[in-house]
């Protein structure tokens, strides 16, 4: 695996910001790390990046340790942190190749800075200064260094923070195929984010890791009922449809659509799908409703 932690704890005087956390990252997954402000999620990513050190456990990026080889780790990472920190006086190519500078690029690095000014959507704002920038590009800008060195691991904390709409599609759109062959850790508070990109989440609350599962799994953990909504082309007795088994309740919505739940966590769309055949009945529309990632959230951190 990319990345193993063990452990890992954090603390500042009597605060535990991260309280002996375990998990590992592996290459072709986009790993999602979700929790409430102050749950540790940051300070994990900076221990990870070997920005700040921890207090006791382990990590290892790629075989090395964070604590005896941080250079080795630095070399493997590319670390976009929360606030983004940038040379404002800077141009955007000028920063671009100080950065290259500094991970010795060499003979690649114009090649690399093109790339990446292309694949970010820099090409019309790479000769102005980072100063000059939206947010928006600013968070570009601080993308394309991340990804500079084509590093196997990326970690990125709130990377689409100041982003518009469209160009949230295109950098959820990047880390989704980074993600096909690199190690991508991202975190974010946009539950539909993290629901479009992620193939695994960690949520973390208080310092401690309440669930760590891949997203579907994950939101079919909260809950003991299932929900199924139902469309019949033709009108149907209330009280035939009081004969279906493992149904708790069922109500008519105002569309004309018919909400079941069931008894216990069984689905229930092959029992009204019988139901239908067996009553000649016109089945248009047969679905599971799934718990949102933010219910999930909402229910693990409160």
């Amino acid at each position: 695996m990319s990345v193993q932690v063990s452990q890992l704890s954090k603390v500042y005087g009597t605060q535990k910001a991260v309280n002996e956390i375990s998990f590992e990252a592996h290459k072709g997954q986009v790993l999602g790390f979700l929790g409430p402000n102050g749950a540790g999620k940051s300070t994990t990513m900076k221990m990870l990046t070997c920005f700040i050190p921890q207090t006791s456990g382990t990590a290892t990026v790629c075989g090395y340790d964070t604590a005896t080889a941080p250079m080795e780790v630095t070399q493997k990472i590319g670390y976009l942190p929360e606030n983004n920190p940038l040379y404002l006086d800077m141009y955007v190519r000028e920063y671009l190749e100080f950065m290259a500078g500094l991970h010795k690029m060499g003979a690649i690095a114009a090649r690399r800075i093109d790339e990446m000014i292309e694949t970010t959507g820099l090409v019309n704002e790479s000769k102005k200064k980072v100063g000059q920038l939206s947010k928006g590009y600013r968070q570009r800008v601080g993308l394309a260094q991340a990804m500079l060195h084509n590093p196997e691991v990326l970690i990125l904390d709130e990377p689409t923070s100041g982003l518009d709409p469209n160009q949230l599609v295109e950098i959820r759109a990047l880390i989704k195929r980074l993600g096909k062959d690199k190690t991508v850790i991202f975190s974010s508070h946009i539950m539909q984010e993290v629901q479009a990109v992620a193939d695994r989440v960690i949520i973390i609350n208080k310092g401690k890791i309440v669930a760590d599962d891949a997203t579907a799994n994950l939101q079919n953990r909260v809950g003991n009922e299932v929900v199924v909504t139902a469309e019949f082309k033709q009108p149907v007795d209330r009280s035939l449809l009081g004969a279906l088994k493992g149904i708790k309740s069922f109500e008519q919505q105002k569309d004309g659509k018919w909400n079941f739940v069931s008894q216990g966590h069984k689905d229930i769309r092959e029992d009204i799908f019988l139901f239908a055949k067996e009553k000649n009945l016109t089945l248009l529309h047969l679905n599971k409703e799934e718990y949102s990632l933010e219910e999930v959230f909402k229910q693990l951190t409160q």
